[in-house]
């Protein structure tokens, strides 16, 4: 079991275990594990790194894992040795089988085991631009908990599983592809993803809803932190350099963490993974306030709007920014074409379709290597964080999911939450 002490980063006092913000400043909480040697479990999925995850139970049917291998394809087309990717994703011949093809599955299932081990049952509120709304209604699928969902407009495409509506703890077994379950509520919301955190904000202040926390919630990151795991248990050392691309930055907070407890492990090494953060111009708050450069205007339409987050935890105490600054971090404005032109070439070179978030990452790590910032010899991984939906689908159904209301304000969101009593 994952025993361990909630504090705050900044001061390291010690805070109530279900805490998601530290009451003196507005500093990160990290957990602080009992376990300082970790030993992987003879569990399924995520659950193997049980020793390091802010639980005390498992979701079994929860069973996504991230996969680490060495690049053949990729590396020598960028003339790297010692590439090794995380594939996060549905490639079943890599044995990579998560069932939203994207490494949000990494976080809402010890999610949704921390919110069960509160045992007051409320209705978590999640606000996601798709792909963590669609891994938060797998598990709810999985378990019954229950969920409501708010998501743009414009991500609803995203809005998919490959459970029907009912399956599961939720009870029932019909293939209803366009209707939620009774104990999930998806809501569309008309604007983008920063309006439907602004409403889900109000809505899980209401008695009997949970705020998700976001990037304050420790069983997201500790999730996420897997691939970082995975990857320095299949190499027997933690990488030189890790590439990943950001909306909010709480995946790579995630690799900081993770890598801070391998050090302390004593047996991964002593120098933590030099993070490289890529995000899409010219919507790139990270990117803009690590370098310094002027913001551009916002772009409406975009190569991937999920990675657009108008505030993310950079300045905060142990946010994005003190993660850049320990591992003497990097980050990339990438755009449409590059990323675009990236997404083929890792298609073609490594022969799996993957999402346009990660399209970012690789290139990012493109530059990289053309630029020297990684060298051909050092040990590199690249998470690619979502990918394989052409491959699920040759032998899944997807299953739709459809909001129960449409709405701009948050007002309406109560009215009809209220009305579902």
């Amino acid at each position: 079991m994952g025993e361990y002490q909630l504090r705050c980063v900044s001061d390291r006092s010690v805070q109530p275990a279900y805490s998601l913000a530290c009451p003196h400043d507005n500093s990160l909480l990290r957990a602080d594990y009992l376990t300082k040697q970790i030993e992987p479990k003879s569990l399924p999925g995520v659950w193997r790194f049980l020793d390091w995850l802010p639980v005390q139970g498992i979701i079994a049917e929860a069973q996504g894992a991230p996969v680490t291998y060495k690049s053949r394809g990729l590396a020598g087309e960028l003339g790297l040795e010692n590439l090794y990717i995380s594939f996060n994703g549905y490639w079943p011949e890599r044995c990579a089988k998560m069932p939203t093809c994207s490494f949000k599955d990494l976080e809402a299932a010890p999610t949704m085991q921390r919110l069960k081990e509160r045992g007051d049952n409320p209705a978590l509120v999640v606000a996601s631009a798709g792909n963590t709304a669609r891994a938060f209604a797998h598990v709810a699928f999985l378990t019954g908990q229950p969920l409501v969902l708010f998501v743009p407009e414009k991500a609803l495409a995203r809005m998919w599983t490959t459970l029907p509506a009912g399956a599961g703890a939720g009870a029932g077994t019909g293939k209803d592809t366009g209707t939620s379950t009774s104990h999930m509520t998806l809501i569309a919301v008309q604007g983008d993803y920063y309006d439907a955190i602004q409403i889900a904000e109000k809505v899980q202040s209401l008695p009997g809803f949970a705020a998700e926390g976001g990037a304050r919630n420790i069983a997201r990151r500790d999730g996420m932190g897997t691939v970082m795991l995975d990857a320095a248990l299949d190499l027997g050392r933690m990488p030189d350099h890790y590439f990943q691309a950001v909306g909010s930055g709480t995946g790579s907070i995630s690799a900081w963490e993770a890598a801070l407890r391998l050090r302390a492990d004593g047996r991964f090494g002593s120098f933590l993974p030099r993070l490289h953060l890529a995000q899409n111009l010219p919507n790139a708050p990270i990117y803009y306030a690590w370098t310094g450069k002027e913001p551009q205007a916002p772009c409406s339409e975009m190569f991937d709007d999920v990675l657009f987050n108008r505030k993310p935890p950079y300045a905060i105490p142990g946010g994005v920014r003190d993660a850049l600054q320990e591992t003497r971090g990097e980050v990339y404005g990438i755009t449409d074409s590059q990323a675009a032109a990236a997404k083929k070439l890792f298609e073609q070179s490594e022969e799996i379709d993957i999402l346009n978030a990660p399209a970012i990452a690789v290139a990012a790590l493109e530059q990289a290597a053309i630029s020297g910032s990684v060298q051909p010899k050092e040990i590199i991984l690249l998470n690619i964080t979502g990918g394989g939906v052409a491959r699920i689908k040759e032998e899944h159904t997807l299953h739709r999911l459809t909001p129960q209301i449409t709405i701009s304000h948050w007002e309406q969101a109560v009215l009809f939450l209220e009305g579902k009593r």
